[in-house]
């Protein structure tokens, strides 16, 4: 039996008691994880949105919850007491792997890809089920939910939230393609797709009920029934304010909060630079 059916076979049908085999499989489970030989969702050019979401390793996640006990993962239990499910504890790492975990108070959760040359500055926190690609910073403070995914060489920077999408298992989760920049103070929330080499000023927050309006080619991006916010490769996309049109927001000179893409990235542009002309 295939890992897939293995895992879809014991969450449809949960036994009375979960007996050793069962903590076994949850066990090879989590190393594919790890490994990224299982991942929530993967690059698929005949889906919609160019992504497939892979329910079994949804369910997988789910079952670790259903299997583990409470337990003390205290340290020091007088001074910072810590008790989680024993089904996922911190992700197991050596100097092997060429991940860069700056000492200071980040938590990787187990069950979560990690490429190399990830570098992980303190204070941030990856759930399970994430994907993590080569190459890329995870800044203080920042939150990778589960099972989002994010490509390579990417830069999360300080604050910014990439919210997890675990349930239901059928929903796609946020997801970062490679090269992209999360400016700080970010949020990315509710199955957004970033293409790659877009970039995010500090502040922008998307999710499917804001539309994206483009100034560049005068559209505007938005979720659609089962489609995601999807932000084009390349944009750079910053806050900005549409006004309010009814009531009293003409009279009290209301606005309200918008992304706007500004301009799209070249290959003889400073992104940096450039993003900075057009904020100020």
């Amino acid at each position: 039996m295939s890992l897939q059916t293995a895992i879809e076979a014991l969450y449809a049908n949960p036994p009375a008691e979960y007996l050793p085999e069962h903590q076994e499989l949850f066990v090879r489970f989590k190393q594919a994880l790890n490994a990224g030989e299982a991942r929530a969702a993967e690059p698929d050019a005949t889906a919609p949105a160019g992504w497939r979401v892979n329910g079994w390793v949804k369910q997988g996640i789910l079952l670790g919850f259903r299997l583990g006990a409470l337990v003390d993962m205290s340290i020091d239990a007088g001074k910072q007491p810590w008790f989680d499910k024993a089904t996922y504890p911190v992700r197991p790492l050596s100097l092997e792997d060429g991940v860069r975990v700056v000492p200071g108070g980040s938590s990787i959760r187990d069950g979560c890809r990690l490429g190399r040359g990830v570098t992980c500055m303190p204070p941030m926190y990856i759930n399970v089920g994430a994907w993590v690609g080569d190459g890329t910073m995870i800044d203080s403070h920042a939150l990778v939910g589960s099972c989002a995914q994010v490509g390579d060489r990417c830069h999360i920077s300080a604050a910014a939230q990439i919210g997890g999408v675990l349930e239901p298992v059928g929903a796609l989760p946020v997801v970062i393609e490679d090269e992209v920049l999360l400016g700080g103070n970010c949020g990315v929330y509710e199955g957004t797709i970033v293409r790659k080499r877009a970039v995010l000023g500090s502040g922008v927050i998307l999710n499917r009920s804001t539309p994206l309006y483009d100034l560049v080619n005068g559209t505007v991006h938005s979720a659609k029934d089962d489609l995601p916010l999807v932000v084009p490769e390349g944009a750079v996309v910053v806050a900005g304010a549409r006004a309010v049109a009814k009531g009293k927001g003409p009279e009290w000179g209301l606005s309200l909060y918008t992304p706007v893409i500004v301009k799209y990235r070249d290959a003889s542009t400073d992104t940096r630079a450039q993003l900075e002309d057009w904020l100020r």
